[in-house]
């Protein structure tokens, strides 16, 4: 058989499967299909038949969605970041062509001692006490890629306060390179671009024609860092087209081999770079020693992925993407093992229905204090608790500004998670936006007020617990997430054989960003419709989280309310609703928890009346059913005679105050202006007692259109993530 599978059709199913067996090389295999890549694996184990029977090289059918989605998304990326380097290196080229300036490239002065070294590149470099710098650039004409570019060669490659540039040196800074989509009208001139002599305008204007012809394919390189059989690498290579090249890394020697083998008979040899050693040591030294740092770089261990994560950001150029996956969810969506939950991801978790979201937090605060270290900022694109893992999409950006608001995305959860399951969200800052006397906006930092709860539920009078610090921003950008629901119906069925649950599931990703702030969603001076716009650093998720109606009803010991009547009765009170990816029958929504509980009171009073003696007191749901509107206005003015009785002994003025009392009860109405009822102390009611409750299971259904995979079954017998590999 040859050695190549370029040519082979793709008719028929394209599922993993592993009844195929193949004679390549005088050996017996058995080949795995999946997208428009084979890997052949010597040793006969089926994974799906043997269970816990332990892999040589790693490989889990059930993550085909993981590496489908993960070949999307960075075709997206790949796509996007593309026309952002054309499009920069063309408004550069004009610049130049339109000022004439002359381009003169000075040498940094060399320290006392220093000598000069040739580096793999075949530049001259001083090395002396200093770091060491670049001092001569080819004289041919250099493609404009600011995302090719580190700042420092300190252990800081991002460090945007860094000045690279010799004094007079007409080049940029890397401090000057900012955000890839807030390009001002006239860019920084970049460093690496050839200036036209003002002596000869024919220079100029060739150069003013120097656009990158489109059949030319810029550098785009992936890291698998740990690569396994190398089918992510395979894919990547085989099924997006501009990369370059691919890094498959891993620290077993057998999977190497087996990387080897699979690039040699998929015919990829020359794109596949297969290493052998740790990760972490193979990205701080592409920091330390090469200027060609990873446009994406895959993190998909076999655990946490945490040890790798300062490595990781620094290795990727400015606007760069990680990709994260995290199997150990017994870990970060967990609190049975809180201590190490906090000593690998900065935070605890909670207990409850919603520890995946709050999982998916905690792994992206630890990307983000990771990165903030060296002035990077993180945008996460796409955050998905998928099956028994995490997967993560974040772009990273040098911008020592945006990192500024990292304290103002990061909170801290009063969870009442023994009681009714409210919760309530502390910010560890304030950020506020100002405005300058020549009218441009700047921020101000400063200390958040705390607590924003009390040490016991308002709703029930439980304990509430604490959980975080963790992730207080969006979880997705729906730019994103609607580029890769475009080229869907694009896509062969056979090549993606996961395409309607990532439809389902990038669906559901993109109704959760609803509840952000639509004027953060696109800057106005960066909105383009050919590109992922960043979205504004201050934005927080306003309302993160969602609430389960089993959940509810279990509380009050009631039966459960349909989706569509809890919905409706939301809608119909003017609050929003959609659902969770995280969680199958959840909602979320803007409603606050006074309002949601007041809507479950009148669920029982209208609808399904409780059981006499099925709440008793203690029990949370006791409380909440205690503060019914009714029994609460009897309750307050019980409250109130007792403490007139005990303010005088002169009968005369107690009967006065009582009788005051009783009239103001049965006189106040809504004020003139339509404001909210005022009791008899003046205070503000919550405005709770005035809502009218309808349960309008026709308003709360969701309109019929494409039925969508949103939660998928468990696919199999002993599904999960397997067993750890051998590596023999």
């Amino acid at each position: 058989m040859s050695p190549s599978r370029n040519a082979q059709s793709d008719s028929g199913s394209r599922n993993p499967s592993l009844t195929d067996e193949i004679d390549y090389q005088g050996n017996a295999y058995n080949i795995v299909r999946e997208g428009l890549a084979d890997i052949i694996n010597l040793r006969p184990v089926d994974p799906i038949k043997s269970g816990s029977a332990k892999q040589s090289v790693f490989y889990n059918p059930i993550q085909q969605f993981n590496r489908d989605l993960s070949v999307l998304a960075i075709r997206v990326f790949a796509e996007d970041l593309t026309i952002i380097r054309r499009n920069r290196h063309e408004r550069t080229l004009r610049k130049l062509a339109r000022d004439g300036k002359k381009g003169t490239k000075r040498k940094r002065k060399c320290e006392p001692g220093a000598q000069d070294t040739v580096d793999l590149n075949g530049n001259k470099k001083s090395k002396g006490a200093g770091a060491s710098q670049s001092l001569e650039q080819s004289d041919a004409p250099q493609l404009v890629d600011s995302t090719e570019q580190s700042s420092s060669q300190n252990g800081a490659p991002h460090d945007a306060s860094v000045d690279d540039s010799p004094a007079g040196d007409t080049g940029a800074t890397t401090s000057e390179i900012t955000n890839l989509h807030r390009q001002s009208k006239d860019p920084p001139v970049e460093e690496n671009v050839p200036i036209p002599s003002q002596e000869a305008p024919e220079t100029a204007q060739a150069n003013h024609r120097d656009e990158i012809p489109p059949d030319i394919t810029l550098p785009f390189r992936i890291l698998d860092a740990l690569s396994a059989t190398g089918l992510r690498a395979l894919r990547y290579v085989k099924e997006i087209p501009h990369v370059t090249s691919v890094t498959a890394n891993d620290l077993a020697s057998a999977a190497t081999m087996s990387i080897r083998l699979n690039a040699e008979y998929n015919g990829v040899t020359n794109k596949i770079q297969p290493t052998t050693g740790d990760a972490k040591a193979l990205m701080y030294h592409t920091i330390a020693h090469s200027k060609d740092l990873f446009h994406v770089i895959d993190l998909d261990p076999y655990g946490t992925a945490v040890p790798f994560l300062d490595a990781a950001v620094q290795a990727v150029p400015d606007g760069g993407l990680l990709c994260v996956t995290c199997t150990d969810a017994g870990i970060f969506a967990s609190v049975g093992f809180l201590e190490k939950t906090f000593s690998q991801y900065g935070g605890v978790s909670w207990k409850g229905t919603q520890s995946h979201e709050a999982g998916l937090r905690l792994i992206l605060n630890a990307v983000a204090t990771s990165a903030a270290r060296y002035g990077l900022a993180i945008e996460p694109l796409l955050s998905l608790n998928v099956d028994f893992y995490a997967r993560l999409f974040v772009r990273i950006r040098r911008s020592p500004a945006d990192v500024k608001f990292l304290a103002s995305k990061t909170m801290v959860v009063y969870n009442c998670d023994h009681g009714c399951g409210s919760f309530s969200t502390q910010y560890m800052a304030l950020s506020r936006e100002r405005e300058a006397k020549n009218g441009g906006k700047y921020h101000t930092h400063s200390l958040a007020q705390g607590p924003s709860a009390t040490p016991f539920c308002e709703h029930c009078g439980f304990k509430t617990h604490l959980a975080g610090p963790m992730w207080g921003g969006p979880l997705h950008n729906p730019h994103f997430i609607t580029k890769i629901l475009d080229i869907l119906p694009s896509l062969d069925s056979k090549v993606y054989g996961t395409i309607p649950r990532i439809e389902g599931m990038l669906t559901l990703a993109l109704n959760e960003t609803l509840f952000q702030d639509s004027e953060k969603l696109v800057p106005q001076e960066s909105a383009t419709s050919d590109s992922i716009v960043p979205l504004d650093p201050t934005l927080r998720d306003p309302h993160p989280f969602f609430i389960n109606p089993s959940i509810l009803a279990r509380t009050l010991h009631c039966s459960v309310p349909s989706d569509a009547a809890l919905r409706g009765a939301l809608i119909g009170l003017g609050y929003r609703t959609t659902r969770s990816h995280t969680e199958a029958g959840s909602i979320r929504t803007d409603a606050p928890w006074n309002v949601i509980w007041e809507i479950m009171r009148e669920w029982i009073r209208q609808k399904h009346p409780i059981k006499e003696g099925a709440l008793t007191k203690g029990m949370a749901g006791w409380e909440i059913m205690r503060r019914e509107r009714s029994r609460r206005r009897l309750l307050d003015t019980k409250q109130r005679l007792r403490d007139l009785l005990g303010a005088t002994e002169d009968a005369e003025i107690l009967c006065t105050r009582v009788e005051t009392l009783f009239h103001n009860r049965s006189s106040t109405t809504a004020g003139a202006d339509g404001g909210e009822k005022t009791d008899v102390e003046g205070t503000v009611d919550d405005g709770v007692q005035e809502i009218k409750v309808v349960f309008d299971e026709k308003l709360g259904k969701e309109a019929a259109g494409k039925k969508l995979v949103r939660y998928q079954m468990n696919p199999r017998p002993d599904w999960g993530p397997m067993s750890k590999a051998n590596g023999e």
